[in-house]
């Protein structure tokens, strides 16, 4: 039994040291926002919404212009009967009728639009808002997906520094076994007590595989979300997470009032459904337009008609929309009440997520100093159960467990660090500066 136990941590070590030699692929941490904001789908996704909502608008806009139609008919008659009349005084002829058999029309046509109850300009600021809005909206989408990297990259960065505190451990863990044999065998402790540095070695393990299960998925997640090939092994710098430097922590709500593009989203939003409100009024009054025309007609063997020209000015007037558009002026304002009502939704919203964000940062800066208090106390902990043991003075027990201690404590300190940057960057991108902090705003 024991052999094969040996034998079974000399393979898996052999198996870390093989996968330790794997080729890892490394990213700061803003290379890989970078990298998430060219290649992701959402970015790609909300790019192309913006370009559908500036072409929307570049169709409404055209609207102002003259409409300007040409259009050709060229027609074969059978048998058609002719009957010209002619008021001019004199008789009939009795000679012989024209053939008649085919006809040819061309007309050139040209509305310019003057006045239309204000509708096309009003639709063009509606259109316009909806553009800026989708703007606002893509850029949040960027914040988004840049917090996204940011937390699978704290994650990745505690799961390696997990793994290699564990793997540590293990060694001194498998040496404390190696030695508790060799007392065993010469008598000097009780076979239990190498049962017990045996199962604790063997819950190392198991943590060690839930933290590699850890490493590989948050890996993963983080692979796909940059669309580099599932294989790849990503290695967190150990730079961005020592000395690093937090500026301009927020203090309260306003930045967010001030930056978070999906609050300015929905007040482009609301500027849009306000000019819905007088576009919808535009149907109480007439359209107004210029127009004018060229027509050319040759009726074969009978008449022809060249350089008809026609211009004037042409209004139209629904009168039942005296009746009928309250009701669509009505609508209008009710969905301009659903944006107001949900612009102050998100706001409240967003005063919630800033004040949770601000505790969660104060919170963690207070776990890395307890976490750090720790780990000294833990270590001086450790060194003191250890010289009692090795004096007759402390059980097994009671080195097991200091060692346990030490280790949660070391590990809890290595992730503190970590937690602190990362709620760092959730505070910055509740208040809409996540984006600014990287420099990244241009792309």
């Amino acid at each position: 039994m024991k052999v094969s136990q040996i034998l079974f941590f000399g393979i898996f070590f052999i198996g870390i040291s093989s996968t330790e030699a794997q080729e890892r692929t490394s990213f700061s941490l803003e290379e890989a926002i970078h990298m998430a904001w060219t290649k992701s789908n959402e970015v790609s996704l909300a790019n192309t919404k913006v370009n559908t909502k500036k072409y929307e608008l570049q169709s409404v806009k055209n609207n102002q212009y003259p409409d300007f139609k040409i259009s050709g008919q060229y027609q074969r008659l059978t048998s058609a009967s002719i009957n010209l009349q002619a008021n001019n005084g004199s008789s009939s002829s009795t000679g012989p009728l024209p053939v008649v058999d085919q006809l040819m029309i061309g007309q050139v046509n040209a509305n310019l639009p003057i006045f239309a109850g204000f509708k096309i300009q009003n639709s063009i600021k509606v259109h316009d808002n909806l553009y800026q809005a989708e703007t606002a909206q893509s850029l949040q989408t960027k914040e988004d997906v840049a917090l996204k990297v940011v937390n699978y990259y704290a994650s990745l960065y505690k799961s390696q520094k997990t793994v290699q505190l564990l793997k540590e451990n293990q060694k001194s863990a498998q040496q404390r076994v190696n030695d508790f044999i060799e007392l065993e065998k010469n008598g000097i402790i009780p076979r239990n007590d190498l049962l017990k540095s045996q199962l604790q070695l063997s819950k190392i393990q198991l943590s060690l595989d839930e933290a590699n299960n850890n490493l590989n998925t948050v890996n993963f997640y983080l692979t796909t979300l940059l669309k580099l090939p599932a294989e790849t092994k990503l290695e967190v710098r150990e730079s961005d997470f020592i000395d690093f430097r937090m500026d301009n922590i927020p203090t309260d709500e306003q930045p967010a009032l001030q930056n978070r593009k999906d609050l300015e989203a929905i007040r482009f939003q609301e500027k849009a459904s306000l000019a819905n409100i007088k576009m919808a009024r535009s149907a109480y009054y007439p359209s107004i337009a210029l127009i004018g025309g060229y027509t050319a007609l040759d009726l074969k063997n009978v008449i022809t008609v060249e350089n008809a020209m026609n211009f004037g000015v042409g209004i139209s007037y629904d009168l039942s929309s005296i009746l009928k558009n309250g009701t669509m002026v009505k609508l209008a304002q009710s969905k301009a009440l659903e944006v107001h009502n949900a612009q102050e939704i998100l706001t409240d919203y967003i005063k919630i997520q800033v004040q949770k964000a601000i505790e969660d940062y104060e919170l963690a800066l207070k776990q890395s100093v307890v976490y750090g208090q720790a780990v000294e106390q833990s270590t001086e902990n450790y060194r003191i159960v250890k010289d009692k043991y090795e004096n007759g003075l402390s059980d097994t027990n009671d080195l097991l467990e200091a060692d346990v201690e030490q280790l949660n404590a070391t590990i809890n300190k290595a992730l503190a660090k970590a937690n602190v940057i990362q709620k760092y960057y959730e505070l910055l991108s509740v208040t809409g500066q996540l984006s600014q902090s990287f420099n990244l705003s241009k792309i």
